[in-house]
C-alpha cells in the first residue's frame, strides 16, 4: 500500500481551493436527506425551470438523432442567433464567425486564459469576484492580481486602481458586470475609462457578461463590444436563459484571434455538447423570451423583498444589486467569521448562505453572499430563519 504522501501532484493544484459554496451544497443535500427542510440562499442558479422552448428543442433534436459532433466553434445556426442578439439588445453587429460556442462560460474562461496568457504573467481583477476566475489562471500558472474593492468603487474596477495595481506583468484585466457576488453593473461611461485605462497600456480587456439579460430597473446595460470592438467577452446559457445543466456559454473574440480559438477549441473541448446546442436554439424563440422576461421580473421582486429585509436585520448592504441575483452583506456586529456564521446557520437553523471567503479576501470573513434565486415565499422563510438565528446570538 502506498504511502499517502508518496504521489506527487502538480504545484497548481496546491494553489486551487475548493469552491466553499459547493461543500455548503453538498452539506445541505445531506441535511435533506436526513429529513431537514433546507432553505437554499447558497447556490447560483435560478429555480426556474428551462424555458419550454428550449426543452422542446433538445427533444427533438434527441429523436432526430441530433447527437454527433459539430464543429469546435459550435453550431452556424446558433452562432447566428447569437449575433441578431447582439444587434437586438445593443445595436451592434457582430461578426458570427467571431463567436465561438463552449461548454458553458467556464470553458470560455479557461480559452480565454489559455490564448492570453503566459506562464507567471496576470489579469487584474476585483476582490470579491466570482472565485473559479482566479482558479481558472493558477490551472495555468498565471497569476490573479486581486485588487481590493469597496462600495465606494462601486464593487468595481476604476481606472485609478488600474493605474495602482499594474505591474511589469500584468496583461490586462478581467472584469464582470453585473458582477458575481455583489450584483454591480458598470456604467457605460465607466466602462469606456476602463477600455481607455487598458489600452493605453496595450493590456487585454476580458468582460465577463454572463448575467446580462438579469439587470433591473432602470439600469442600463451596455456590452463591453459596443465600446471596445477588441475586448473579448465571455457570456453564458446558464443565467438569464435559465440552462445550468445544459452546460453551454459562448465567446465573442476579435478577428485575429479566431484561429487561435479555433485551435484551442479543438484541442480542449472537440465541440460543445450538440443536444445543447440544438436546444439553445429555443432560446431564441418569442415564447421563450417571454418567459425569461417573466422569469427577471420575479428576480426583481425577489431583490426588493430580501434588501430591505436584510438590512432591517443589520446588515450591511451600502448599494442595491443592480443586475444578477446575489446580495453581497456585510454582517451585523458580533457574528463572528462569516465561515463561522455560515456553518451555524446551515446547522442549527437550515439556511444555506456563502461565505465571502469564497470570493476573495479582502474583508471577506465580514461578508456573506444571499442568493434570491429562490421564491418569495422560500425567502420569506430564510429571512424568518436568519432573524431566530440572530436573536439567539443577541440571547435575545
Amino acid at each position: 500500500m502506498q504511502e499517502e504522501n508518496s504521489v506527487k501532484y502538480a504545484e497548481r493544484v496546491r494553489k486551487i481551493e475548493p469552491f466553499r459554496v459547493m461543500d455548503i451544497v453538498a452539506r445541505a443535500a445531506a441535511l435533506e436527506a436526513d429529513g431537514h427542510d433546507v432553505v437554499h440562499m447558497e447556490v447560483g442558479e435560478p429555480d426556474f425551470p428551462t424555458p419550454g422552448a428550449i426543452v422542446k428543442a433538445g427533444q427533438k433534436a434527441l429523436t432526430a438523432g441530433k447527437t454527433k459532433y459539430t464543429t469546435a466553434q459550435g453550431l452556424p445556426e446558433l452562432r447566428e442567433c447569437i449575433s441578431q442578439q447582439y444587434m437586438d439588445w445593443y445595436g451592434i453587429s457582430i461578426d458570427p464567425s467571431r463567436i465561438f460556442v463552449t461548454t458553458g462560460g467556464s470553458a470560455a474562461l479557461l480559452l480565454v486564459t489559455a490564448m492570453l496568457l503566459n506562464v507567471d504573467e496576470g489579469f487584474l481583477m476585483t476582490d470579491p469576484g466570482y472565485p473559479c476566475n482566479r482558479h481558472f489562471l493558477h490551472a495555468f500558472e498565471a497569476e490573479p492580481q486581486l485588487v481590493p474593492v469597496t462600495a465606494d468603487d462601486h464593487f468595481q474596477l476604476t481606472p485609478a486602481l488600474i493605474e495602482r495595481h499594474w505591474k511589469d506583468n500584468t496583461r490586462g484585466a478581467l472584469i464582470a458586470s453585473p458582477a458575481n457576488p455583489t450584483g454591480a453593473v458598470i456604467a457605460r461611461k465607466d466602462l469606456e475609462q476602463i477600455a481607455n485605462a487598458i489600452k493605453e497600456r496595450n493590456g487585454y480587456l476580458v468582460v465577463d457578461e454572463i448575467y446580462h439579460g438579469l439587470v433591473y430597473g432602470d439600469v442600463a446595460q451596455d456590452s463591453v463590444l459596443s465600446i471596445d470592438p477588441s475586448a473579448f467577452v465571455v457570456n453564458s446559457f446558464s443565467k438569464y436563459f435559465g440552462m445550468t445543466g445544459w452546460r453551454l456559454g459562448w465567446m465573442v473574440v476579435p478577428p485575429d484571434a479566431v484561429k487561435i480559438a479555433e485551435k484551442l477549441s479543438q484541442n480542449l473541448f472537440i465541440c460543445p455538447s450538440s443536444v445543447a446546442q440544438y436546444a439553445a436554439l429555443g432560446a431564441f424563440s418569442t415564447d421563450a423570451k417571454n418567459e425569461m422576461e417573466r422569469n427577471k421580473a420575479e428576480f426583481k421582486k425577489r431583490r426588493d423583498f430580501l434588501v430591505p429585509a436584510l438590512r432591517k436585520l443589520g446588515f450591511g448592504v451600502p448599494l442595491m444589486p443592480e443586475g444578477a441575483f446575489y446580495v453581497y452583506a456585510k454582517l451585523p456586529a458580533g457574528l463572528g467569521s462569516s465561515e463561522a456564521f455560515a456553518q451555524s446557520l446551515l446547522e442549527q437553523h437550515h439556511v444555506a448562505i456563502t461565505p465571502g471567503t469564497d470570493f476573495g479576501t479582502y474583508l471577506a470573513e465580514d461578508y456573506a453572499r444571499f442568493s434570491y434565486s429562490q421564491d418569495l415565499e422560500t425567502l420569506k422563510k430564510g429571512v424568518e430563519r436568519i432573524t431566530l438565528a440572530l436573536e439567539r446570538n443577541r440571547g435575545i
